[in-house]
């Protein structure tokens, strides 16, 4: 398991260092393992689950053996629930920069927040296993929503970079078989209600074929055929749940190309989506300084949302 107190400590100081009054709060965390027993599916890292301690991947985590599920409940419930997937190209999680702060702002807002810890290819599982805890944890939601006093049509989910292809997927393809499962958990859907996507992975296609993300999931000499079968815009639908998209203009990892790449794709087929594309920011933003105009997206999420609910 994660080490729970410098995690933590971390992005207590990044809620200092971005301004949120976070209110006191009145539940103790807890965490919700995905599989009873060991996870499906092919493969399995070798030695300890790590959490960075320098450099770009500080507070990401690693070596994932025991996929899980961090839940943050607020003091006064909305009705919603965020799954939150942090990026990392499918190597690492980025929780202290990423996931973590998103669920910390979701959480005051009075969202039920589960924070995912999935398993990673990089660390020798087989490339579907990503997509099937995110599968699984959206079913676990959807059927413990009542003890959580969250609705069943208000679960949604939010992912940054390779979390954005991971949340991105799961909104596209609920309904794929990525696992066998037969308890209480899998007579739900896995569809999410609305979708939050954050300098997502978008294409693996040429000229956007340089992703960590395409190279963990489909490898360097993957065919086309393989690389639209992970391409998030293959899958644009009418019935795609509601989608926002955030990038920025400088971002070189995931240019803009990606999200206007989906929301074309998702435009075209009848879905609704909104895309807001910042001037600057770069890639791995998190929340955002209090000084960047991209800070802003959590309360343009948070607006978008009830303006749906409202119509």
């Amino acid at each position: 398991m994660i080490a729970r107190r410098m995690l933590l400590g971390g992005a207590v100081v990044l809620g200092a260092s971005a301004a949120l009054n976070a209110p006191v709060l009145a539940h103790e965390e807890e965490e919700i393992l995905l599989w009873p027993g060991d996870a499906p599916g092919r493969g399995r890292p070798r030695g300890a689950e790590q959490v960075g301690t320098e450099g770009a991947g500080y507070g990401a985590v690693s070596n994932v053996t025991t996929p899980r599920m961090r839940v943050y409940r607020p003091n006064h419930p909305n009705g919603r629930a965020v799954l939150v997937c942090g990026g990392g190209g499918y190597f690492r999680i980025q929780l202290w920069k990423e996931s973590t702060p998103a669920a910390r702002w979701l959480q005051n807002r009075g969202y039920t927040v589960f924070e995912l810890i999935y398993r990673l290819p990089n660390d020798g599982w087989e490339a579907s296993a990503p997509f099937a805890d995110a599968q699984r944890a959206m079913k676990i939601i959807r059927t413990r929503a009542e003890e959580f006093s969250v609705q069943p049509d208000q679960i949604g989910i939010m992912g940054f970079s390779a979390g954005g292809h991971l949340a991105g997927f799961t909104a596209l393809q609920p309904e794929r078989e990525l696992y066998a499962g037969a308890d209480q958990y899998e007579h739900v859907s896995a569809r999410p209600d609305f979708a939050v996507l954050l300098f997502p992975v978008v294409t693996l296609r040429s000229p956007y074929d340089t992703t960590r993300t395409r190279r963990e999931i489909v490898g360097e000499n993957a065919s086309p055929a393989d690389e639209a079968a992970w391409s998030l815009d293959t899958y644009a639908s009418g019935d795609a749940p509601p989608t926002i998209i955030f990038s920025s203009a400088d971002d070189t990892t995931t240019p803009p190309a990606h999200g206007i790449t989906l929301f074309q794709a998702l435009v075209g087929a009848g879905a609704p989506a909104e895309l807001h594309i910042f001037e600057e920011g770069g890639h791995g933003w998190g929340l955002g300084a209090p000084e960047e105009i991209l800070s802003q997206w959590p309360e343009m999420f948070d607006n978008w949302l009830n303006r749906r609910s409202s119509n």
